[in-house]
């Protein structure tokens, strides 16, 4: 199983409460994830976020609370995953796309209220919601359930 740690980075923008997605195109369809990435050898993974977010938005962030660890099942197709989502905090510069370390098309700020309705990658976007309001660990939500888009 490989692990898969991701920032959930917010701001306030007028009157409502965005996160920062990036944005994929897969099979023709948008796809949505939270910036994070893969863990090198002899990483942690908070270390694991501040490096991926420094090479592929070229700010630095303070990773804080873990918020959520959930598992895709995926063994008719790829390795399983466990995806780890911390809160990051005290963003240090505007973000920017750097195409030379991810796949990514875009980054988009999108109000949380769109969460749920939109295709993410995993799919998460209904169980990070209740965060915002309680701001406490939401704990191991088990088997996350993902379309696939091929």
């Amino acid at each position: 199983m490989k692990v898969r740690p991701s920032a959930l980075i917010w701001r306030q923008n007028a009157n409502q409460t965005e996160v920062l997605l990036m944005r994929y195109c897969y099979g023709g369809q948008d796809v949505f994830a939270l910036p994070g990435g893969n863990p090198d050898r002899g990483e942690i993974l908070p270390e694991t976020i501040v490096r991926e977010i420094r090479e592929e938005l070229g700010v630095s962030v303070d990773v804080g609370e873990m918020i959520l660890a959930g598992e895709m099942l995926l063994t008719q197709r790829n390795d399983d995953v466990l995806h780890v989502v911390f809160a990051a905090r005290n963003i240090n510069g505007e973000p920017i796309l750097n195409p030379a370390e991810t796949t990514a098309l875009e980054l988009v700020w999108k109000p949380i209220t769109d969460l749920a309705s939109l295709n993410m990658y995993p799919n998460i976007g209904a169980k990070i919601l209740p965060w915002f309001s309680s701001a406490t660990y939401l704990g191991y939500i088990g088997r996350i359930e993902q379309q696939y888009f091929g």
